[in-house]
């Protein structure tokens, strides 16, 4: 987070202080989404307050479980987006996905102290064999669930089926041009035609079962060859029945891709840039203050515990979670102090970090822009 984010959060300490161990409540935007946790547990309540230390104190062993965590199905994916690890090859490790067991365990561990879990990273995650059994799973425990996808694979019965039966809070669906033309030119292999297809049908079947989950959560990174479509975004998300759409800018991310290529993409209008550029060189910023080990770590498909979803191939692995070793015995083990040091103090010895699509933003949030589609959805007040 940048630093006045720090502060703004420290000023609002006491209001947030009352409303979670008071009233078992707290509003947060996450990315542009508007969520508010009702009736919070107890667990849940201190695990709040406790994390909330980390804005002063970076402490190398936190006194919170993570609030928010990423889970990576699967880690390999059916298109080849060009600045993506996974698109350019980037990822080295065995493609894979993660047991059902063994996330199982993880977030039975985990669950009663999460306020989010974004069950993506670097895979499409509709590719997992099980993606029911994972949704039921983590539909147990009271946490706001987020499932990112490309989409080529929602018009799959199967898929459609366990995304209504066991839905996620949000079903985002990266759709980077209105036409098939503009999508595939980042989006490599990608068609409308499942998207939309999907789309409309999981949104036929919520109109008949009166159900609001999963919210039809339709996100666009605005690009060079696409930004000239930003002005026909809602209507065309509306047109195919999507809930709700946040618009997004392209970050920088520590892949086999060079700056250029990254810049091959970055639109020419400032408002949709990510970053500032100086002299044609992206602007540095220097009161980024990085929170991600302190509560919100990865766990990669084979079990691997990372302290930042940027580190792709475990450069610097907290452990591997087994049947024999927990989350927690990683999460406030000696390794992971020794980590989130690194992280802390001196960032610049680790590429992830060196390369972080957060750091030399002007706001955390990779989305810029969010608007609300159905107003029949009380958005803030859905968990």
């Amino acid at each position: 987070m940048r630093r006045n984010e720090r502060t703004r959060g420290l000023f609002r300490a006491p209001k947030l202080l009352w409303d979670a161990m008071m009233k078992g409540r707290y509003h947060f935007v996450y990315d542009q989404i508007p969520f508010t946790m009702n009736r919070m547990s107890f667990a849940k309540r201190i695990n709040l307050v406790k994390a909330g230390s980390n804005l002063v104190y970076r402490k190398l062993i936190p006194l919170n479980m993570p609030l928010h965590m990423q889970f990576e199905l699967t880690n390999y994916c059916n298109l080849r987006c060009p600045v993506c690890p996974t698109g350019v090859k980037s990822v080295n490790r065995k493609p894979r996905n993660m047991d059902v067991e063994l996330f199982q365990q993880v977030i039975d561990e985990v669950g009663p102290y999460l306020l989010t879990a974004s069950l993506w990273a670097w895979g499409e995650p509709l590719l997992h064999p099980n993606l029911k059994r994972i949704l039921a799973a983590i539909r147990r425990h009271d946490i706001a669930i987020l499932l990112s996808t490309n989409g080529q694979k929602l018009d799959d019965e199967d898929v459609i089926n366990a995304l209504v039966e066991e839905p996620p809070t949000h079903l985002i669906v990266a759709v980077d041009g209105l036409t098939d033309e503009t999508n595939s030119k980042f989006r490599v292999g990608a068609k409308l035609a499942p998207i939309i297809a999907g789309v409309r049908k999981i949104a036929e079947i919520k109109k008949q079962r009166n159900q609001t989950h999963p919210i039809l959560h339709m996100r666009f990174i605005v690009m060079k060859h696409n930004q000239h479509q930003v002005a026909d975004l809602a209507d065309f998300a509306k047109e195919n029945h999507f809930d709700f759409l946040t618009v997004r800018t392209l970050s920088i991310v520590d892949a086999r891709t060079t700056e250029t290529t990254h810049q091959n993409f970055i639109p020419s209008q400032s408002e949709f840039q990510a970053y500032d550029y100086q002299g044609g060189a992206r602007f540095e910023r220097k009161d980024y203050i990085c929170q991600e080990p302190f509560w919100f770590p990865t766990v990669l498909a084979d079990g691997t515990l990372v302290p930042c979803e940027q580190d792709y191939n475990a450069q610097q692995s907290l452990g591997v979670i087994n049947d024999s070793v927990s989350l927690k015995d990683l999460w406030f083990g000696r390794e992971s102090s020794k980590i989130r040091k690194i992280i802390r103090d001196h960032p610049e010895e680790l590429s992830f970090c060196r390369n972080c699509p957060y750091r030399d933003r002007e706001i955390t949030d990779c989305s810029i822009k969010a608007h609300i589609l159905n107003n029949r959805i009380d958005f803030p007040n859905l968990i």
